[in-house]
């Protein structure tokens, strides 16, 4: 028998998801989408989310009307008068219709504010986060502003965070592995100009992160590229800032035909993550989407608790390390080997 629906939803709801950040964030929301289509096949859901993330998001067919936000551009810009356009065009955007739920699984003032504003139906439950968990970012006051708050356990991996919560308006717990991009995602890119000389067989490895404690050590790096190197497999370096460029190179001095990268977008990343053999990283969002694609990956944790952000889902992603547990190039090497299904 179907599990009891504790709200009282028309077949066709409208539903409204608040995730605005960060990128490895709003990539573990995404589940929650296909969770909601599950019990609810003709739902109509929205989602607002940071600007920059909009077209990531409009990588799920099953997302309506994607609703862009840009707060941290508006605090820069608060005396201007186009800014006051923009919020009153999102504030609109949020009241052309009532929705029949709204899901804000952020956890922050700012973002609960924005559910609240959002004109809803009769009755029709705001659902949010109604407490903190180990590692992430919360603030009670947002609790206040929910008309159901959902208690999660302490220690609750980000994507079955957000899954629970869509459990409390569906009524069902989430039981089968989690989905994230489209089908269109499998093969985004691949032809972008950016990408016309790659080498045949390369590995893509993400060493920046915004944590210093969540880098993994240079001559780490180094001792990994040379043994990639020694099976065919060239080292590729992104970066997204001066500093980062630096470290890329830094790295790259070290290792036989490394490949320092060109600049390049999210959506353009996709093209790169799909066209490697592996992809091996430390925790970071471009990481966490190679891992949401099923691609072969292996997620460095260093300074940040493994069990918060793991891919769980595939036997093609292993993770390594853990907070204050730096993984020794061995087990990183031995992992990506593993994860292509190659002996090491």
């Amino acid at each position: 028998m179907p599990a009891a629906v504790p709200f009282a939803l028309p077949e066709r709801p409208r539903i409204l998801l608040v995730k605005v950040s960060s990128l490895g964030d709003v990539v573990h929301n995404m589940p929650l989408v296909h969770d909601l289509r599950a019990q609810w096949p003709g739902a109509e859901i929205d989602w607002v989310v940071e600007e920059g993330y909009v077209d990531l998001v409009r990588l799920l067919p099953e997302v309506r009307r994607v609703i862009p936000f840009a707060l941290r551009r508006w605090r820069k810009r608060l005396l201007q008068g186009g800014t006051w356009r923009e919020i009153g065009a999102v504030r609109d955007a949020l009241r052309q219709q009532r929705y029949d739920a709204v899901i804000e699984s952020q956890g922050l003032l700012k973002t609960a504010v924005v559910a609240r504003v959002a004109a809803r139906a009769p009755g029709a439950p705001i659902i949010g986060l109604g407490n903190a968990t180990q590692g992430s970012g919360y603030e009670p006051a947002a609790r206040l502003l929910y008309t159901d708050p959902v208690a999660v356990p302490r220690q609750t991996h980000s994507v079955r965070r957000s899954r629970l919560l869509g459990a409390a308006l569906t009524g069902t717990a989430p039981a089968e592995p989690p989905r994230f991009f489209g089908d269109a995602a499998q093969t985004l890119a691949i032809d972008d100009p950016l990408w016309a000389a790659l080498p045949a067989r390369y590995a893509v490895c993400f060493h920046a992160t915004a944590g210093a404690r969540k880098k993994w050590a240079v001559q780490n790096w180094h001792a990994l590229g040379k043994r990639l190197d020694e099976e065919g497999l060239v080292m590729l370096l992104p970066w997204g800032n001066d500093k980062e460029r630096q470290a890329a190179e830094a790295i790259a001095a070290g290792v036989p035909r490394a490949q320092v990268l060109p600049r390049f977008s999210v959506m353009q990343g996709f093209g790169l993550i799909n066209r490697a053999e592996v992809v091996i990283g430390v925790d970071t969002g471009l990481v966490h989407i190679a891992a949401a694609l099923c691609r072969p990956t292996v997620e460095i944790y260093t300074a940040t608790w493994r069990w918060k952000t793991e891919g769980y889902w595939s036997e093609r992603i292993a993770n390594v390390g853990d907070d204050g547990v730096v993984p020794s190039v061995d087990e990183v090497y031995e992992a990506a080997c593993r994860v292509r299904g190659v002996a090491a």
